[in-house]
């Protein structure tokens, strides 16, 4: 197995070990090392069946729950992301987040595996959560030490958010709003330790997060905007661009991740599975 850093501000290229086949133990440990040293792995060339990805999956955890979107036909853990060539809607995921933060124990990673990639267009960004913490300024530090983050599915996936009722009609994702979603809440520090490895990094970022406890709204929101922009800075990032049968592990631990556009006129299809909590 070689793995390649891609050289920006995390992810590695593994090559040299076949994911459409059961893994050995060894093989499965040095994935993981890697995954926690990198928080972004990608797999090229691996022509692997939806049997293959679930396997793949449980190596590294017990599925994850995905709200809001519908599994496949025939498959409780894997959802499609899906666009038709034709499709007017705005483009699944296009903010910055990690996965499913406003669950009270959220995924640890996710795979994505590439079906059907556009010629161009489509790449996914990355942000390293880890090294924006450790380069930020200490002012804003000393305004998030201590603080916990309030995170919420209501702007997306309530019937009147951003994959509501009124965006379902023009979507060819199976996504499924719910009124769930007005009224669960949950906490995390917004500074977090990483469960395996110990190292702080941010958790999360508006949109997801809807407030601090013990702030009020505006000031939250302050907060908030000023984090983002730090979190999200170009150095901390690095672009992923697909290719058809490549699969992509990421850690929701240490990373923000969104999906960009530019390939209107084509389709895309990637399957994905959740990486929950050991």
């Amino acid at each position: 197995m070689h793995i390649e850093p891609t050289g920006e501000a995390c992810g590695a290229r593994v090559e040299g070990v076949d994911l459409t086949a059961p893994l050995k133990a060894e093989t499965v440990a040095a994935i993981r090392e890697a995954w926690l040293a990198h928080h972004v792995l990608a797999f090229p060339g691996q022509a692997m069946s939806d049997d293959d990805l679930e396997r793949f999956t449980f190596c590294f955890g017990p599925f994850g729950d995905d709200p809001f979107i519908a599994p496949i036909e025939g498959r409780d853990h894997i959802i499609a992301v899906r666009r038709a060539a034709d499709e007017a809607s705005r483009v699944f995921a296009e903010a910055w987040h990690t996965d499913w933060s406003f669950q009270e124990t959220p995924p640890a990673g996710t795979c994505l595996f590439g079906i059907e990639i556009p010629p161009a267009g489509g790449d996914t960004l990355f942000a390293n959560q880890h090294m924006a913490l450790e380069k930020m300024p200490d002012a804003l530090r000393a305004k998030l030490e201590g603080r916990i983050a309030i995170h919420s599915a209501r702007s997306a996936y309530s019937k009147g958010g951003v994959y509501g009722e009124d965006d379902r009609a023009a979507r060819s994702m199976d996504i499924r709003p719910s009124d769930d979603a007005l009224t669960a809440e949950t906490r995390h520090p917004i500074i977090r330790k990483h469960l395996e490895t110990g190292r702080e990094a941010i958790y999360g970022c508006v949109g997801y997060i809807v407030g601090f406890e013990d702030m009020a709204p505006a000031e939250s929101l302050a907060l908030l905007g000023e984090l983002y922009q730090w979190q999200t800075r170009e150095e901390f990032q690095y672009r992923h661009k697909w290719e058809e049968n490549m699969l992509v592990m990421w850690d929701n631990r240490s990373v923000l991740h969104m999906a960009t556009g530019g390939y209107q006129g084509h389709a895309r299809l990637l399957h994905r599975t959740t990486i929950g909590e050991r």
